[in-house]
């Protein structure tokens, strides 16, 4: 799997801020990889595996990281899938997208840190109250760290520093800080 992030340029090195707003010296690209659809595909198989007999009737994940994976899982799970809008400090369905009661949903992300937007996905389908099975992630940048309260699967686990930007030491060293997501 690391030959696959270095292969399509995935994995970034330099002075990045993240979604989180902390700032890191690694940053993980996934749409690089998400631009080829055979690594999709065969990545989004190793997403679904783990939850294949949990009867999933819908995969859903945050947009923009989300979306293709829930599409691709979702597609190799036979279920639907859909993806979640931020709108303020939370998650919303937009598009016509609707979750039932009787719904087993399984969300996905490409990567996490501090697991905010998977948090929001899952405080949305809470509010749905539909039954929440499980979280894949692509990468998981905390090393472990990330606690959905569910059955959770990573591809990849990593720890990959972040820091508070008051207190970051590539800021005190002047190296410029990028917005990789612009």
């Amino acid at each position: 799997m690391l030959f696959l992030l270095k292969e399509t340029g995935v994995l970034m090195e330099g002075h990045f801020l993240l979604t989180s707003g902390r700032h890191s010296d690694r940053f993980l690209q996934c749409s690089q990889l998400l631009q080829y659809p055979e690594y999709t595909a065969e990545v989004c198989r190793m997403m679904a595996k783990p939850f294949d007999n949990n009867s999933i009737t819908a995969v859903i994940g945050p947009a923009m990281g989300g979306v293709i994976l829930a599409y691709e899982t979702a597609r190799v799970l036979k279920a639907r899938a859909l993806f979640a809008e931020p709108a303020e400090s939370k998650m919303v369905l937009r598009r016509g997208f609707k979750l039932a009661e009787e719904d087993r949903v399984l969300v996905v992300e490409d990567a996490v840190t501090t697991g905010g937007s998977v948090r929001k996905v899952l405080d949305l389908l809470k509010t749905i109250d539909v039954k929440s099975v499980g979280v894949s992630v692509l990468i998981d940048r905390s090393g472990g760290k990330v606690d959905f309260g569910l059955p959770a699967h990573y591809l990849i686990s990593m720890n990959i520093d972040s820091f508070d930007p008051a207190a970051c030491p590539l800021c005190k060293a002047g190296i410029p800080l990028q917005k990789p997501k612009n």
